[in-house]
């Protein structure tokens, strides 16, 4: 097998590309993105869910002291995207508290709260006061049938909306999110005038992984996968919302390749490695991905990749969040691309892209393999393999 450092021209081209466009952000020593499992409480029982939430809190989740302290530690990365998840972080009695403590740091703070009861207008307002920029709240098919058919709560579609119009009515931005899986791949284009009619910034799309109560059989092909960045690139142009794609870095060497096609082979330039945003957040050119401009902490504080690489490299209640992030062994193999096994290690896209880690991880047991989910063949691995 090429080493992977021995780039051919093709592969050369595209990492000048690369480093033309991917900005300033040293994700070795800050993550972009925090996401923060405040609890795994939750009144629902999703069939994809990665996190098994349960009804009731963890007695283990840190206190409020703790999550200060955690707090404290994260403002020394800078101004990360703190996301306030779960679970349902609404069920969290100190949460606004801890959301005006972390915006008093400086961090930047998002909510993805649970479809239930809890949102309401007031509760909302709270979380604006408190320093939430924005929510994102889960819909994962056009009609109530599906979604709820995923999500395992009878309601839990109206409840949604109702979600997305009490954000509007305290001006929060609002996105959605729509995890995608064999129960929904086919109804996605359905999806695009819901999205406008509810008027959301951002849609944001996460492919499946199988971990947690998420199960193989439930992700879509290696094909669909393919077939779904193409109609998301074209989607893209025309949109009047944000498209964001979790959990598949392999759109991103979609989108070079079909603006490539476009200028008919010549040079590309690109946003996000393939993505466009105008969500106020101020994200990078490059890309982020498990443990490398990404970090995530659990309810108990294990100190995790993403909450898609369930691998910990260390607690925040005995361990220093930033060294953990900036020196562990894990965090570090995450952002050495030589380390990347298979068809990966060879793929002239592997510094933009690089595959799913968390999939990889959930599907091969080894978070260093390739990517399952990507159909494409680098022509170095298909030449190695003849």
């Amino acid at each position: 097998m090429p080493h992977p450092q021995n780039l051919s021209k093709a592969a050369a081209a595209e990492r000048s590309i690369h480093d033309q466009h991917m900005g300033t952000a040293d994700f070795s020593q800050a993550p972009f993105t925090i996401a923060w499992e405040v609890t795994r409480a939750c009144a629902f029982a999703c069939v994809h869910c990665r996190a098994d939430a349960q009804h009731q809190a963890d007695p283990r989740q840190l206190t409020t002291e703790e999550s200060f302290h955690l707090i404290d530690r994260m403002k020394e990365f800078g101004s990360p995207i703190l996301v306030f998840t779960g679970g349902d972080p609404m069920m969290r009695r100190d949460l606004f508290d801890l959301i005006a403590y972390a915006t008093q740091q400086g961090l930047r703070c998002s909510l993805t709260p649970t479809a239930t009861a809890l949102p309401t207008p007031e509760r909302l307002l709270q979380a604006k006061d408190a320093g939430i920029r924005r929510i994102a709240v889960s819909l994962d098919a056009p009609t109530a049938e599906v979604h709820e058919a995923f999500r395992q709560v009878p309601g839990s579609w109206e409840r949604t909306l109702n979600a997305l119009k009490n954000a509007q009515a305290v001006g929060l931005s609002a996105q959605v999110n729509t995890t995608v899986s064999t129960y929904n791949v086919d109804l996605l284009a359905d999806m695009v005038p819901f999205i406008e009619q509810v008027n959301a910034v951002q849609w944001s799309l996460f492919f499946l992984v199988p971990t947690g109560r998420a199960q193989l059989d439930r992700m879509i092909s290696p094909q669909e996968h393919e077939r779904v960045f193409n109609w998301l690139y074209d989607l893209s142009k025309t949109s009047p919302f944000d498209i964001k794609v979790t959990a598949a870095p392999m759109y991103r060497r979609v989108a070079i390749q079909r603006r490539k096609a476009e200028n008919n082979g010549g040079a590309v330039t690109f946003q996000g490695a393939g993505f466009q945003y105008a969500d106020g957040l101020d994200r990078p050119t490059r890309g982020v991905s498990d443990g490398n401009g990404f970090l995530f902490i659990s309810h108990i504080g294990e100190i995790q990749p993403s909450g898609f690489l369930t691998v910990s490299a260390g607690n925040v209640c005995s361990e220093d969040v930033v060294d953990v992030y900036r020196h562990s062994e894990l965090f570090m193999n995450l952002r050495d691309i030589s380390k990347i096994k298979g068809k990966c290690s060879v793929c002239e896209y592997r510094e933009v892209c690089g595959g799913q880690r968390g999939r990889a991880y959930g599907i091969t047991g080894d978070y260093l393999e390739s990517d399952p989910a990507c159909v494409y063949e680098p022509a170095e691995w298909n030449n190695h393999a003849a």
